[in-house]
């Protein structure tokens, strides 16, 4: 009677009936599916999705948090006066008034020029006429966040400043400004986590379907072991190989491919030569996070494998 062909060990002949297989039965065991096959390459394109995607969620809370920092202590004054002079006079006084506050660092007028190239874009030259009242505008720096109650104080200490003077002043803390701009980067970062979760469950279905699918057409192989005294351990072990081999495999690639298209993307944006777009850089801790992507790959794939063959096995019985 000839064995079977998975079971035959290289120069060896039919294990005894009753003895535990040897570790060339196992290795015969094995599926037949190579590197060449899809999954690799379907694990290598999941892998590359989710680096990209959690490379832009993290450059995305970056900026948003250095965008908070940067204009957390800081708020703007605006002068609305027509006459440019009256204009003038009110933003000095306004400036003195707000450097003697304790809460204050630092103040400065923008510059009528300075306001002008602001609003060409969306003026064009009309920006420079005085057909067009502007504003003037007082950058303020505080030594800290301030509260609402300390916003209001400052907006009092300027009507106290500008009364006499028959003009006003409003203040606007600058991270009010860009309040739609964070809502906007926190809906962007819940949609990589998002993506990140959606491409990790369509990994797991692949090594699912590829492991159910080498179960099967191995299924009289296995009753033939368990008949030789193989146990589940021994079988799962067998099909781990494959998984954990094509995973890596896929998952390195993955990352390369992914590591390609976040520096592409880097480049592009760096470009912009924007200060908050320069704010999104990646740091050490980020960089740590994305190696960490591929590991966690090959640990779903062995994962989702051994519980795949481990029910297949169960039903078995």
């Amino acid at each position: 009677m000839s064995t079977h062909p998975l079971l035959e060990e290289e120069g060896a002949g039919t294990p005894a009936a009753g003895s535990e297989p040897t570790r060339s039965a196992e290795a015969n065991l094995s599926p037949p599916t190579k590197l060449s096959g899809p999954i690799p390459w379907v694990i290598a394109i999941l892998i590359a999705l989710v680096v990209i995607a959690a490379a832009g969620g993290l450059s995305l809370r970056n900026l948003a948090e250095n965008a908070r920092a940067d204009l957390a202590d800081a708020v703007t004054v605006q002068i609305i006066e027509a006459d440019p002079n009256e204009r003038d006079i009110q933003a000095e006084a306004a400036s003195s008034a707000l450097s003697a506050h304790p809460l204050v660092t630092s103040v400065r007028q923008v510059p009528q020029d300075e306001l002008e190239e602001l609003l060409k874009p969306w003026l064009g030259e009309g920006a420079a006429s005085d057909n067009v009242p502007i504003p003037a505008l007082i950058d303020v720096e505080l030594s800290r966040r301030a509260s609402a109650e300390e916003l209001a104080a400052l907006q009092s200490v300027l009507d106290g400043a500008l009364e006499p003077l028959g003009g006003g002043a409003r203040v606007d803390a600058q991270s009010q400004w860009l309040r739609p701009v964070y809502d906007a980067l926190s809906a962007l970062q819940y949609l990589a986590l998002a993506l990140i979760i959606l491409v990790s469950m369509a990994t797991a279905a692949a090594v699912w379907l590829a492991s159910r699918s080498a179960f099967a057409n191995h299924r009289e192989t296995v009753e033939i072991i368990h008949l030789l005294g193989g146990t589940d351990a021994q079988v799962t072990r067998v099909f781990e190989r494959p998984v954990i081999r094509e995973a890596a495999f896929g998952a390195f690639i993955g990352l390369v491919i992914g590591l390609a298209a976040v520096w592409l993307l880097g480049r592009q944006f760096a470009s912009l030569d924007s200060g908050m777009v320069g704010g999104g850089g990646l740091d050490l801790s980020d960089w740590l996070i994305i190696a960490a992507i591929p590991v966690a790959g090959v640990l779903l794939a062995v994962i989702t494998g051994r519980i795949t063959i481990g029910h297949a096995l169960k039903s078995m019985l």
